[in-house]
């Protein structure tokens, strides 16, 4: 494992030209390491984030002297839990050593868990983690991802501090923070606990706050601004903290007051979640207060680890699993004041 890693690590320039992968139509070649991806939505900022560093990684690896290579078969969900089975009975089918998963319903991984036990493939779900019970179900699954409680308590600290820091964010001068809560999905778990847990740090942190609404924008963009522009039709200038699940959310309810053509004094702090690439030039070019890092390059790694472990049954040991399931990335919190630290590269 820990030569993988050092492969791993290569620059992906050097590595690009040995990528051995192949599309949901195609089948892989002939005694590698098949590896069967299916994302919830592959348009999704994230996750398209996500699965270039992951794709990256196993061009370092196949650039390096594993002697066995390393293919993908990837699918597209397109937000259809039906299709997605359909799709891990198809990558069973055709060879895949191991199955990794971004659940579209995390709720219903049963048909799933199903197909691999009976075909006997392991199966990595990451970034949108299913419940605690269907996990532990069968020995051979894992989760890699990280902390939803973590990101929204970092989200509530950062927005406290920038309160303390900027009193003109009270633009009414009440003592109270007057915010609206853009969520990602309804009964979605990161949604709900990352917009409680920020909320409830605001409030340890002493601020007084006063919750005006809250939307689902399903962590679009698009959306987000829609709603952002009925929340300022409804309160004017009386929003003056926006918490978004996501930065494509928050950039979306940025979106909204720039095509009101409201003045940067009489707006809101915006603040995100993930540290995308889109997130991060928000925050250095000021309509975003902040993000939250979610380490997408140390998920990808830790995933591509996994798989290969799981595949070959060597190296499981040397993975910082918990409880012999769960690998989590720890966030970081980015501010005008870091944002150099953060970049394309893993900070």
């Amino acid at each position: 494992m820990k030569a993988w890693r050092r492969l791993i690590r290569m620059t992906a320039a050097a590595a690009a030209a040995a990528l051995v992968f192949s599309g949901c139509g195609a089948s892989p070649g002939a005694g590698d390491i098949r590896i069967g991806v299916t994302v919830y939505d592959e348009y999704d900022t994230f996750i398209s984030e996500l699965m270039e560093d992951f794709m990256e990684d196993v061009a370092a690896v196949n650039a390096g002297e594993l002697e066995t290579p390393v293919s993908v078969v990837r699918s597209n969900a397109a937000q259809s839990q039906i299709t997605q089975n359909e799709q891990v009975e198809q990558m069973i089918a055709k060879g895949c050593s191991v199955i990794c998963v971004n659940l579209v319903d995390r709720t219903d991984p049963s048909m799933i868990i199903e197909t691999a036990r009976e075909a006997d493939v392991p199966v990595i779900f990451f970034n949108r983690e299913l419940v605690e019970e269907d996990l532990m179900s069968w020995n051979r699954l894992y989760y890699v991802g990280a902390d939803a409680f973590e990101s929204g308590r970092i989200q509530g600290r950062t927005a406290a501090a920038y309160i303390r820091e900027h009193p003109e964010t009270d633009r009414s001068g009440d003592g109270v923070i007057q915010y609206v809560v853009l969520e990602g999905e309804a009964g979605h778990q990161d949604s709900i606990v990352r917009s409680e847990t920020s909320v409830n740090a605001l409030i340890e942190e002493g601020v007084q706050i006063e919750k005006l609404e809250s939307a689902i924008a399903n962590w679009n963009r698009a959306q987000a601004r829609n709603r952002m522009e009925q929340m300022i039709d409804s309160y004017g200038e009386g929003v003056e903290l926006v918490l978004a699940n996501n930065d494509d959310m928050a950039l979306g309810a940025a979106d909204a007051f720039d095509s009101r053509e409201i003045p940067e004094e009489d707006r809101p702090a915006i603040i995100g979640i993930d540290g995308t690439k889109v997130g991060l030039e928000g925050v250095r070019n000021g309509k975003l207060i902040g993000t939250v890092y979610n380490d997408k390059e140390g998920q990808a790694r830790a995933m591509l680890d996994l798989a290969l472990a799981a595949a070959t049954g060597e190296g499981m040991e040397d993975l910082p699993l918990t409880d012999g399931k769960y690998i989590r990335l720890p966030y970081s919190e980015i501010t005008v004041d870091n944002i150099s630290r953060f970049g394309e590269e893993t900070p």
